[in-house]
């Protein structure tokens, strides 16, 4: 029978279950949690009480999609925590940790916990298609919407080691565009809606960044946006403005991390990594890689993929 490895990943947005099998995802599922019109995110206890929801009738399409005559599961894993730095938590992954426990105890298969960051830079490492990165010390951005850093990552048994040099001193880059959005009147997350006006801005605004070494400053991105736009500049300028400023500020920190640390690959991950300005300004790079848009976003699939890795060192 060929094994089958379980991720499970409770983010504060998006319930996820994934299974891979020789490195390959052969099946994910994942489900948007509902944001209130209006509402600029989800408390914790409202974001695990979605998850607890979810889960059951997550699972019942993931599982009934495996024929179980020709798979068995071997491992479980599940992201425990946001980041991997000491005391690092957030109560809505306590839901992905309890289902995958489930799991692992009624199949008598072990457990594994990683970070929800490991599970981004692992997604992005197996949907741009770059292997050689797990052999290999490398910078990875993980730009989302509640964090935006600079990683020196390092590979360590199987999973990865890191350590922050660099990112946002202030509010992430999706907070700036979640609040860009809503300013908009657009969904949140905004992400998508804000992106998909770029294309019709007829005059650019002159960029801005704040950086120094490896960190820049994004908060006064949203108050020049909210002064362009409130002096007749058209959402679309004001998007893209948006977005060119940003890509701005994460190129010039590139270019300043590989002064300091050598010139490393550099993979980007997250949901904002997924939007269209920001890749296109920062693919003049050299050496830069993508997580695929389908898997910048929050996934399980990074999580079940270090879980079969660790599994395979250990047996």
């Amino acid at each position: 029978m060929e094994r089958l490895f379980l991720g499970v990943d409770t983010s504060n947005y998006t319930t996820s279950l994934a299974l891979s099998c020789g490195g390959k995802i052969v099946k994910s599922v994942r489900r948007l949690l509902p944001v209130n019109e209006g509402e600029a995110g989800l408390r914790q206890s409202e974001a695990l009480f979605l998850h607890t929801k979810a889960l059951p009738e997550l699972a019942k399409e993931l599982f009934s999609s495996v024929d179980f005559s020709k798979y068995r599961i071997c491992a479980a894993s599940a992201s425990a925590y946001p980041r991997d730095v000491k005391g690092s938590y957030m109560p809505c992954f306590l839901s992905g940790v309890s289902f995958a426990s489930a799991v692992s105890n009624s199949h008598n298969v072990p457990l594994y916990y990683f970070s929800h960051q490991s599970g981004h830079i692992m997604a992005g490492i197996h949907s741009c298609g770059k292997s050689p990165l797990l052999e290999n010390d490398f910078i990875s951005f993980h730009v989302s919407g509640g964090t935006t850093e600079a990683l020196y990552v390092k590979n360590k048994d199987g999973v990865f080691e890191t350590e922050i040099i660099g990112g946002t001193t202030d509010a992430s880059a999706g907070q700036i565009i979640d609040r860009a959005g809503l300013l908009l009147g657009l969904s949140f997350p905004c992400g998508k809606e804000l992106d998909a006006l770029s294309p019709d801005s007829r005059g650019k605004i002159p960029v801005i960044s704040s950086v120094k070494g490896g960190y820049f400053s994004l908060s006064g991105l949203q108050n020049k946006f909210e002064y362009y736009l409130s002096n007749g500049k058209s959402a679309p300028d004001c998007a893209d403005f948006l977005f060119r400023s940003l890509a701005r500020a994460i190129f010039r920190s590139v270019n300043n991390l590989r002064a300091s640390y050598g010139e490393k690959p550099v993979l980007f991950v997250g949901g904002v990594m997924s939007n269209t300005v920001i890749r296109r300004e920062l693919e003049s790079l050299k050496d830069v890689f993508f997580a695929s848009p389908e898997l910048s976003s929050d996934n399980a699939c990074g999580t079940a993929l270090l879980c079969e890795r660790v599994f395979e060192k250990e047996n």
